[in-house]
């Protein structure tokens, strides 16, 4: 992986919900700054579109870019009309702090991080532009909503005893996973926000999860066994640590789908539970979808392959883009691979997860799961309660969020050219 992919690849997991920006082949038929799409009256041209795509594209992030692209656009209208009607704009050096900041997690200053996307074609201004539309967002839904979204220190102190601060804890869940790609998209968001609403009970989840999910545990009524609570990702943890037995949080971003996750059980375990970790895993691709025979393929690389260290032997009869072995912080993994991940232990095989709208089936092998003492930018550790009260207050912001911008795309005038 080049270091702008491993860069852009963390990012992704971060930032998905301001990223999204093109389509070349239909831009150079129509003119590139023709108009595409109006949102409100407001235009989005092609060559917008262009640019975006290409993005998403460098971005490597799920989902088809084109369809993406054009999703991503029309809420960055909608959140700007917002932005502008509360008179929120950041200044010029609000905006380059941000893009400092955005390229510092690749170890790059801004002017590096825009030599590298230029390379690939994405304008220098298409970044500053991304950069301003997330920072008046930001400061928009703060301000809105939050004092709706404060913590109180009981949650806190629930928070730090069930990660294992001062002791070990596992959690016993029920999952409902609905894919997010392009033709289901809007109907599953809509879906598990309705489901997160209503569902009452162990028994109205299970029967929900074996007709909805597209998780392989829907045949058990979306249950799960025991997980070490350290192992289950941060976005998941943070949905279901304020949550009493029998309820269903919010719905849970995971990149390529959304979560609902039922609270079955807590318990506290002997010993330290790690605060963070750090993922070592491989992926590879196996065109196809969920077919027979690609997981007649998958049974067969389990069998023959022990470890991620063997599947460099079948990689070097792969294409170079299906196969990569990645170690990232957990809170930085895909939300998809992340929860598949805390259902295995080192050198265990999951198939549940798909690509590009089903066409490649993922073949995920957990190489090693490693503690990792969380360090501030000064190489100190950091307040350990400091840092769960501000997951909880990001992961509430974000569903006030969300919710928010659903009802300005179910009030928007959108015209597709």
């Amino acid at each position: 992986m080049t270091p702008i992919h491993a860069l852009l690849t963390r990012v992704f997991a971060l930032t998905l919900a301001v990223l999204t920006l093109t389509a070349p082949a239909y831009a150079q038929q129509q003119g590139l700054f023709q108009t595409a799409i109006t949102v409100n009256d407001m235009v989005i041209t092609n060559y917008e579109l262009q640019q975006r795509e290409r993005f998403l594209t460098l971005l490597r992030a799920p989902g088809n870019p084109a369809t993406e692209a054009r999703k991503g656009l029309i809420d960055d209208r909608l959140r700007l009309t917002e932005t502008r009607r509360a008179g929120i704009a950041p200044t010029e050096e609000q905006i380059r702090e941000g893009m400092e900041e955005f390229a510092s997690r690749a170890e790059l200053d801004a002017e590096q991080f825009i030599k590298a996307i230029e390379q690939a074609g994405v304008s220098a201004e298409t970044f500053r532009d991304f950069v301003a539309a997330g920072l008046a967002w930001r400061e928009l839904v703060q301000g809105r909503y939050g004092s709706r979204s404060q913590v109180t220190e009981a949650e806190v102190d629930r928070a730090l005893a069930l990660q294992g601060s001062t002791g070990g804890a596992r959690v016993l869940l029920a999952e409902i996973v609905l894919p997010l790609a392009p033709p289901v998209a809007e109907r599953n968001q809509a879906l598990a926000q309705r489901l997160s609403e209503t569902i009452s009970g162990e028994g109205a989840f299970s029967a929900a999860a074996r007709r909805y999910s597209a998780s392989p545990t829907r045949n058990s009524g979306g249950r799960l066994e025991w997980l070490p609570l350290g192992n289950v990702p941060p976005q998941v943890r943070a949905a279901v640590l304020t949550l009493a037995p029998g309820e269903v949080s919010e719905p849970v971003g995971l990149g390529n789908a959304v979560g609902l996750f039922q609270l079955r059980g807590l318990e506290e375990t002997e010993g330290e539970a790690p605060e963070a970790q750090e993922l070592d895993y491989v992926t590879i691709l196996f065109p196809g979808g969920r077919t027979e025979d690609t997981l007649a393929q998958a049974r067969k690389f389990e069998t023959q392959y022990d470890t991620c260290d063997d599947l460099y032997t079948p990689a070097k009869k792969l294409p170079p883009e299906y196969f990569e072995r990645t170690t990232l912080p957990a809170g930085e993994v895909p939300g998809d691979i992340a929860m598949e991940l805390a259902k295995l232990d080192s050198n265990e095989v999951s198939t549940a997860l798909t690509r590009q709208d089903g066409a490649f089936l993922v073949y995920l092998m957990l190489c090693a799961r490693t503690i990792a003492v969380p360090l501030d930018e000064n190489g100190e550790e950091i307040d350990l309660r400091a840092r769960v009260r501000e997951q909880l207050f990001n992961q509430r912001i974000a569903s006030f969020a969300d919710s928010f911008l659903e009802e300005l795309r179910a009030d928007a005038v959108i015209i597709e050219q």
